[in-house]
């Protein structure tokens, strides 16, 4: 698997050695690539478009994160493409070309982690470093099915990363198992709040029939079948809940969206003014609309935090995990219309916009398939819970394992 790379286009930089790792430590002897948001010391980020690149200045030192994984032992032989500001869910980016997605090269990757996602699927490397806003880790991850996990907002420090929506913006890890992801995002996270289950699977999950049903039918039914079976590899009951219903879930969505275009103009909208950059037709739609966000409606979404989270705890028990499918569908084909692609779009971030809202740790493991394509399993656990979702993931490794032996 790892000689087919060179045909995923995932890199602005290398493969080649950007960042030594320490000789000793826990991931040392492995390597990663890591999104094209995160300083590295000696070179400029890109931001995922050439006018960024070109007024970049050469980062001084490397982003926490990253200096966090080469202290602790792994090489950074790569810098991967990434969305243009991390502000798409596609992998479509108009200046340096699509990611192949190699589970399926004539669809798209997924974004805005297109080229971790991409380079970890292809087998450059087995673990890479990606952000999440609006499902930037979780989207690529069903879409080329790989792990990928999205951490409890304000759980492992942005230094040294390009935000889009500081409100929602995380950091998070993609990798080819559930092992070497628990490996690379335990180096990461700083103590969390609910350290009495710090290093327990779940105990229980929760199917969200709400939230499958905004999918397709068919990706719907898979993902349901998928979660019971990693519940039987578990030995863990399956039970289900409407967790907030049409009218809560478009409310939810409405107050992410308002915080996170009022977050994008405030990150962004000086250098759009003053420099006028050449954007894609997507993201020089969504900023002109984040341009045009009433600021007033931002703190909405604090509200809206507030009533995610009381309804994980109210809904979801201590120990377990709220399962749905992660994106609406497999990954739509590189050709598909725009309109159909931004319908797509809509429901996958209504989806995905509840763990973004709440600042929730949540999980895509690669455990079903609709016609052949990647589909994700989402796991949303309560906030702090990380650990016993990338516990969740090893679990998940069991699951697969028979299709991963070696045949004689």
């Amino acid at each position: 698997m790892r000689q087919s790379y060179a045909r995923s286009r995932s890199l602005r930089v290398g493969p080649q050695i950007l960042a030594a790792g320490a000789a000793t430590g826990p991931l040392a002897g492995t390597s990663t690539v890591v999104k094209d948001l995160f300083a590295i010391a000696g070179h400029r980020i890109g931001a995922g478009n050439p006018d960024w690149l070109a007024a970049a200045r050469v980062e001084s030192s490397h982003a926490w994160a990253v200096k966090r994984w080469t202290d602790a032992g792994a090489s950074v032989i790569g810098i991967s493409h990434s969305d243009e500001l991390a502000f798409s869910l596609s992998g479509t980016n108009v200046h340096y070309g699509t990611p192949v997605n190699p589970a399926a090269p004539e669809h798209v990757p997924g974004g805005s982690s297109s080229g971790s996602a991409a380079a970890v699927a292809a087998g450059l490397v087995d673990y890479a470093l990606a952000t999440d806003t609006a499902g930037s880790t979780r989207v690529p991850a069903s879409y080329c099915g790989t792990f990928g996990i999205r951490t409890t907002h304000g759980r492992i420090p942005m230094t040294g990363v390009v935000p889009l929506a500081p409100f929602v913006d995380t950091v998070g890890v993609l990798a080819a198992t559930g092992e070497a992801m628990q490996r690379a995002a335990t180096v990461l996270l700083k103590p969390g709040a609910r350290p009495q289950v710090a290093a327990a699977s779940p105990t229980e999950i929760v199917l969200a029939t709400d939230l499958l049903a905004l999918a397709d039918s068919d990706t719907a039914a898979a993902v349901t079948a998928a979660a019971r079976g990693l519940a039987d590899v578990a030995g863990i009951p399956v039970t289900e809940t409407t967790l907030a219903g049409v009218d809560t879930l478009a409310d939810w969505q409405q107050r992410f969206s308002a915080r996170q275009m009022t977050d994008i103009w405030a990150t962004h909208g000086t250098w759009v003014t003053s420099r006028h950059p050449h954007l894609g037709p997507g993201v020089t739609s969504r900023m002109r609309q984040a341009a045009a966000a009433d600021p007033e409606q931002a703190r909405l979404a604090e509200e809206g935090r507030a009533m995610v989270r009381e309804k994980i705890e109210s809904t979801i028990p201590s120990g377990g995990v709220l399962a749905f499918a992660t994106a609406s569908g497999p990954a739509p084909r590189i050709d598909l219309p725009g309109t159909a692609k931004a319908e797509l779009r809509s429901r996958t971030i209504a989806m995905t916009c509840v763990a973004g809202l709440g600042g929730l740790p949540a999980v895509s493991l690669p455990l079903s398939t609709v016609s052949g394509l990647p589909v994700g399993v989402c796991l949303v656990a309560h906030p702090g819970d990380d650990e016993m979702l990338l516990a969740a993931a090893t679990v998940a490794d069991r699951m697969l394992a028979p299709t991963r032996r070696v045949k004689p």
